[in-house]
């Protein structure tokens, strides 16, 4: 594809996914979503199957990606040195669900969208990036098994604040601000009790030089 028409088509596809969006609220994330955007938009249908060609999957990646480069490109503008690492995870949190709140309905047709059993192993790779988004916002480097573990971690309490914050009426979201910052104090209680136990374990003599250690009577 030349040049050219690449840039058409990154073109389409932002639009699209903007308009096809605001339609999930009333069709869902379904291809009538993406029909209707290019409809009103009046772009071609051959050009709107390329632009999302695995439909609403390929949809709702795009917009998941789309809000984590940009709670990413925030984070990383932000002056954070005078936070603590609970304060930078939970900024980066309410970002994720501020930079959603005007789609909020087309958030819960997403959600329920993961939560078909086929589409499951997605939703758990979008919270998965949207976590890594998160951490390496704030500045985070680790790079052994504490790469994983962090955002496994943080990934369970952005879905579960997400969920909360379905449901919460309120003007200003507090009462998800609340549960958010419950849910960061458990997941640092468990980094807590993890790092002492790491630590304990690294002062324990080595088994095997014990072994190494021990006096056998020899047969007679």
């Amino acid at each position: 594809m030349a040049a050219k028409d690449d840039a058409k088509l990154a073109k389409a596809r932002a639009a699209l996914l903007d308009a096809a969006i605001e339609n999930a609220a009333f069709d869902g994330f379904t291809p009538r979503a993406i029909d209707e955007a290019a409809r009103g938009l009046k772009i071609a249908p051959d050009l709107a199957a390329l632009a999302f060609p695995g439909g609403p999957k390929d949809l709702l990646r795009a917009w998941s990606e789309k809000l984590d480069d940009a709670v990413r490109a925030e984070l990383e503008a932000s002056d954070l040195t005078d936070l603590k690492i609970r304060a930078r995870v939970t900024k980066g949190v309410r970002l994720r669900l501020e930079k959603m709140a005007p789609q909020k309905i087309s958030a819960r047709r997403a959600a329920a969208f993961l939560a078909l059993p086929l589409n499951a192993p997605m939703g758990a790779e979008l919270s998965f990036r949207t976590a890594d988004a998160i951490w390496k916002g704030i500045g985070d480097t680790a790079t052994d098994f504490n790469y994983y573990t962090k955002r496994f971690l943080l990934a369970g309490v952005i879905t579960s604040t997400m969920l909360y914050w379905f449901g919460d009426e309120s003007d200003d979201s507090q009462p998800t601000w609340e549960f958010l910052d419950r849910r960061i104090e458990n997941v640092m209680s468990i980094e807590k009790a993890k790092a002492g136990i790491q630590g304990a374990v690294s002062k324990l003599p080595n088994p095997f030089s014990l072994l190494g250690s021990l006096r056998y009577p020899s047969r007679k």
